[in-house]
C-alpha cells in the first residue's frame, strides 16, 4: 500500500489526556457540538469468558477535542444515547462491528449515522480489512504503539501508555475521513461508504437474532429439513442459555455437538448420552428440556423453514470460477477488493440462482461499478 495523505492535517497528540468524569459534563459537551459535526468514536472492552462484551473505556471526540470516558459516565448520559441513535450526526469508527455489538447489548442502542472508515478505506483503494495502525502509518507517517492493545481495560487507573493508545485510536479518524472522502469523490463513490456502513450494521443486527443463528452453522446443511428445524430449536435454546449465564457459546454446547444431536434426534436420555462428545453434565442438567425441544420441533410445521445454504456442486464450482473472473476484472479495474465488491457467499447465491435480478446486494453503488461487466455476466448466467 503506497497511499499518502500529506495534504491532510492531523491533530497533534495532546499534551494532557483529558477525561469527562460526570454525565452532566458529557451532556453539556455533546449539546455544544455544531449540528452535523462528525463525532469520532471507539471503545475498549473485555470478552474472554463472557457472552457479552464488558465495557472498559469509551473514546470520544469532535472538533479537535478528544476525551476518555469511564463506562458508567457514558451509561448515565441520555445525550450519549441520543447521539448514537441520531442519523443526522455522523459517527466515525474503524472496524466497527464489535463496537456496535457493545452498544446494542450494553446501552440498548442501535447506532445510526455510522461511517466505518475501514470500509471507506477499502472503497478508496487501500485494500481489504487493512488494520488501523498500518493505514495510519501509510497515510500519515506515524507509528502507533500497540503494546497495550491486549492490556486490562477494566482496571483503574489506566496507565499513561493505555491513555495515549486510547487517544491515538480516535485522533486519526477525522483526517482519515477527509482522505477517504477525497478518494471516493474522485471515484464517484461519495455515497458508497455510508450505504455500505448502514448495510453492514443492519445485517450484523439481524444476524444476532436467535431465530436466525442456526443459519451460521454451515455444517448443518447436510441435515434434512426436519433435522434443521430441530437444530434451529437447539440453537435458540443455546443462545438464551448463553445470555442467561453470560457465557460463550462453546462453554455451553459447541456447534458440532448441536448438529450431531439434531442429526441423531434422540428420543431418550440414554440416546442423548450416546451422542459422541456430549458431556454427561449437559445431559444431567438439560437433558429432559432438550428432549422436549426435539419432540416439539419434530411435530411442528417446518415447511417454511429457511434451509442452511449448501455448498456448491462440482459443476457449480466450475461455473463459480467463470462468474468470479468477471467480478475479479471489475475489482482490478476499480481497485475495490473483490472481498468487498462480491464476497464468496454472495457470488454463490448468484451461481445457484443463475441471476443477478432481484439480488439487492448487487444494487446501489455495486450496480454502477459492475455495469461495464454486466453484458458478459448476463451472457454467462443465461448459459
Amino acid at each position: 500500500m503506497t497511499h499518502t495523505a500529506s495534504a491532510v492535517t492531523v491533530p497533534p497528540a495532546p499534551d494532557t489526556v483529558r477525561w469527562i468524569r460526570e454525565p452532566e459534563a458529557l451532556d453539556q459537551w455533546l449539546n455544544g457540538l455544531p449540528a452535523g459535526a462528525p463525532v469520532v468514536l471507539d471503545t475498549e472492552f473485555e470478552r474472554v469468558s463472557t457472552f457479552y462484551p464488558i465495557p472498559g473505556l469509551v473514546q470520544l471526540g469532535a472538533e479537535g477535542d478528544f476525551w476518555l470516558l469511564d463506562p458508567e459516565v457514558a451509561e448515565a448520559s441520555e445525550q450519549f444515547r441520543q447521539m448514537l441513535a441520531d442519523p443526522e450526526r455522523p459517527k466515525l469508527l474503524y472496524a466497527m462491528s464489535e463496537d456496535l455489538e457493545l452498544f446494542r447489548h450494553w446501552l440498548g442502542v442501535a447506532p445510526q449515522g455510522l461511517l466505518d472508515l475501514q470500509i471507506g478505506a477499502a472503497l478508496a483503494g487501500a485494500g481489504f480489512s487493512v488494520g488501523y495502525a498500518r493505514l495510519v502509518e501509510s497515510l500519515f507517517g506515524e507509528t502507533l504503539d500497540k503494546s497495550v492493545t491486549r492490556s486490562d481495560w477494566l482496571a483503574r487507573p489506566l496507565s499513561p501508555e493505555q491513555e495515549r493508545y486510547a487517544i491515538d485510536d480516535i485522533r486519526f479518524l477525522q483526517p482519515l475521513h477527509t482522505w477517504v472522502c477525497e478518494q471516493l469523490r474522485a471515484r464517484g463513490l461519495e455515497q458508497a461508504m455510508a450505504d455500505e456502513s448502514r448495510r453492514f450494521a443492519d445485517e450484523a443486527a439481524q444476524q444476532e437474532e436467535p431465530e436466525q443463528h442456526y443459519l451460521k452453522l454451515r455444517g448443518g446443511w447436510v441435515l434434512t429439513p426436519a433435522q434443521q428445524a430441530i437444530l434451529q430449536a437447539l440453537v435458540i435454546w443455546r443462545e438464551a442459555e448463553c445470555r442467561r449465564l453470560d457465557r460463550p457459546r462453546n462453554r455451553v454446547l459447541n456447534d458440532a455437538l448441536l448438529i450431531a444431536i439434531a442429526e441423531r434426534c434422540p428420543n431418550s436420555l440414554r440416546e442423548l448420552n450416546d451422542v459422541q462428545g456430549v458431556p454427561g453434565g449437559i445431559v444431567k442438567r438439560y437433558g429432559e428440556h432438550l428432549l422436549e425441544l426435539i419432540r416439539n420441533a419434530k411435530e411442528a410445521d417446518h415447511s417454511g423453514l429457511e434451509l442452511i445454504p449448501r455448498p456448491l456442486t462440482r459443476d457449480e464450482q466450475a461455473f463459480y470460477k467463470q462468474v468470479k473472473r468477471c467480478f475479479k476484472k471489475v475489482s482490478e479495474d476499480t481497485d475495490i477488493p473483490i472481498e468487498l465488491l462480491a464476497p464468496r457467499k454472495r457470488l454463490e447465491t448468484v451461481v445457484q440462482g443463475r441471476t443477478l435480478t432481484g439480488n439487492r446486494f448487487f444494487e446501489g453503488w455495486r450496480k454502477d461499478v459492475i455495469a461495464p461487466a454486466l453484458p458478459e455476466l448476463e451472457e454467462l448466467l443465461r448459459q
